[in-house]
């Protein structure tokens, strides 16, 4: 009796440190956490803004069950390393849809900067045929420096583009084409006011 005892002691006692002993997954962590960093490196905090909260919201969650298992006697951190590879994984998806979607957004940005020197040029060639007389000498003026206000718009659209702030460029460029069909439009009123 007393050495089923000491045998069932023993045996939990070798339970225990068996179970105390079971590691936290700090490669797992690592390695997730720097799939994330890479993200946002490759401009996964403009490009891939959900993609990232939602990776950032797994690592938490990861972060959670590990914190919770190290409380626990008996510790199983099998869940939250399959968790942690899964956000690896994810990270790197995110990270390989990245340069597609920064294309995608420079053909949009120059596409409306070519649509916002059209409107540009045709408000400027308008503006030659507006009609000078009495009275319009002043609004004439006026449009002249709305238009000078665009071109110099127009180089900083560029600019944008160039240092890659595809989605400012496209937001300003709509903003030029916009103002440059305005001026259009006045312009075309005036000279059919003027034809009758």
């Amino acid at each position: 009796m007393k050495n089923l005892m000491k045998l069932s002691v023993l045996g939990l006692l070798v339970v225990f440190l068996f179970a105390s002993c079971a590691k936290q997954p700090t490669q797992q962590m690592d390695e997730a956490k720097a799939a994330i960093d890479a993200v946002v490196k490759a401009g996964g905090n403009i490009y891939a803004k959900d993609e990232l909260k939602k990776l950032n919201d797994d690592l938490q969650a990861a972060m959670d069950e590990i914190n919770a298992q190290s409380k626990k006697l008996f510790k199983k951190y099998g869940p939250a390393k399959e968790m942690l590879i899964k956000v690896k994984t994810d990270a790197e998806a995110v990270q390989a849809l990245i340069p597609a979607r920064k294309e995608e957004a420079k053909n949009a940005a120059v596409n409306a900067l070519n649509e916002a020197k059209a409107a540009f040029e045709e408000a400027k060639a308008l503006l030659d045929k507006a009609p000078k007389g009495k009275g319009t000498k002043a609004d004439i003026e006026a449009m002249k420096s709305d238009l000078a206000g665009l071109e110099t718009m127009l180089t900083e659209v560029q600019t944008a583009i160039d240092s890659e702030d595809y989605f400012g460029a496209k937001d300003k460029a709509l903003s030029i084409k916009e103002k440059a069909a305005a001026i259009s439009e006045q312009i075309n009123a005036a000279i059919a006011k003027v034809k009758k």
